[in-house]
């Protein structure tokens, strides 16, 4: 049932009360607002540039290194396995 007033899910409604707001901020406080953002995201970028960061396709490339070295590693742990049982039986005297 709509009573024909505005409601707060009205976007138009929204948008004039936060404009309404907005304006009757002192000018101090406007400014400070977009001061904050800017060293805000300054301290961000700051940041972010003194981590060592890598590209996605540098990190792909990285895990198909890393995948390889496994599977050679694990082949040659089996390697050395089977050569160490030659080696026992092959230690066994006959009989």
């Amino acid at each position: 049932m709509s009573t024909g007033q505005p409601t707060f899910s009205d976007p138009k409604l929204l948008d004039d009360l936060a404009r309404r707001l907005a304006e009757g901020l002192p000018k101090g406080i406007q400014m400070l607002q977009a001061d904050l953002e800017r060293n805000l995201r300054a301290g961000l970028e700051a940041a972010l540039k003194r981590l060592d960061l890598v590209t996605r396709e540098e990190l792909e490339v990285q895990a198909a290194v890393l995948a390889r070295t496994r599977a050679k590693l694990e082949a040659l742990q089996q390697r050395i396995a089977d050569l160490e049982c030659r080696i026992q039986t092959s230690a066994r005297p006959p009989g």
